[in-house]
């Protein structure tokens, strides 16, 4: 029963993506307008790590890309339950765990497809990397939103406004993405920053992703990252899918 209430819910909202393609082309603007405009700047420069520019800067995009948009998603939550939506789907007899997978599901899939389309730009413009290296970056990138997501939806639940949860996220984010090494790698930053970095769940992602686009699988960045994202996944799934159940009863 959990398969298929989850298949409801997710082709439920699949279909709203589908109605508004918009919405995924202005998703992934922002990383898109990094790579068209910052990536050249990259070029040939000494990035402190393995690979050139574009395996620097590439797997960087596509987690900001699902760092931001998945950060957001809540405010879909925060809709619905001012328009009597989630009322709604409280009297029906669908798995309170299924409503959450279902939502998640359909934004890892959405994620995912603009992380392609993202790859495909960028070796459009000079990214080289082993075929296996960007699909577990898609990998990572479908898990990290998955993983977010949840923690949105979750903190979406327990704020009435919307303007109650975008100051959170946005507090969130933002370490985040300096803390992490998205746009560089934190090996060019002074000793005290690298350190506090290490803190930072994300660090190891885009680790684990940069050496996937060199070819290295088997390193302590791949294990690292696969334990860090598992880490994430669990915890998002766990307090979403316990908030969800709270909010049914």
């Amino acid at each position: 029963m959990l398969v298929h209430d989850t298949a409801l819910v997710f082709s439920r909202y699949a279909r709203q993506t589908l109605r508004s393609r918009f919405q995924m082309l202005f998703g992934m603007l922002m990383p898109l307008l990094y790579l068209l405009f910052f990536g050249p700047l990259l070029t040939g420069l000494p990035l402190g790590g393995a690979g050139d520019s574009w395996q620097v800067l590439v797997p960087g995009l596509l987690l900001q890309l699902a760092l931001f948009g998945s950060s957001f998603a809540g405010f879909a939550i925060i809709v619905e339950k001012n328009t009597g939506v989630v009322e709604r789907m409280r009297v029906t007899p669908v798995s309170r765990l299924a409503l959450l997978l279902g939502r998640v599901l359909r934004d890892g899939a959405v994620f995912v497809l603009q992380a392609v389309l993202l790859v495909l730009v960028a070796v459009a413009m000079g990214l080289r990397a082993p075929l296996a290296g960007v699909l577990i970056g898609f990998a990572f990138t479908g898990v990290l939103t998955v993983a977010l997501a949840s923690l949105s939806y979750a903190l979406a639940l327990r704020v009435a406004r919307p303007h109650e949860f975008g100051p959170v996220v946005n507090a969130t984010t933002m370490p985040l993405m300096l803390l992490s090494g998205l746009m560089l790698p934190m090996a060019l930053a002074p000793g005290w920053l690298d350190l506090l970095s290490r803190l930072t769940p994300l660090r190891y992602l885009v680790d684990a992703m940069r050496a996937a686009y060199v070819g290295d699988y088997t390193g302590p960045a791949m294990l690292w990252g696969l334990l860090a994202a598992a880490a994430l996944t669990t915890a998002g799934l766990t307090i979403g899918a316990r908030l969800f159940r709270r909010a049914a009863q």
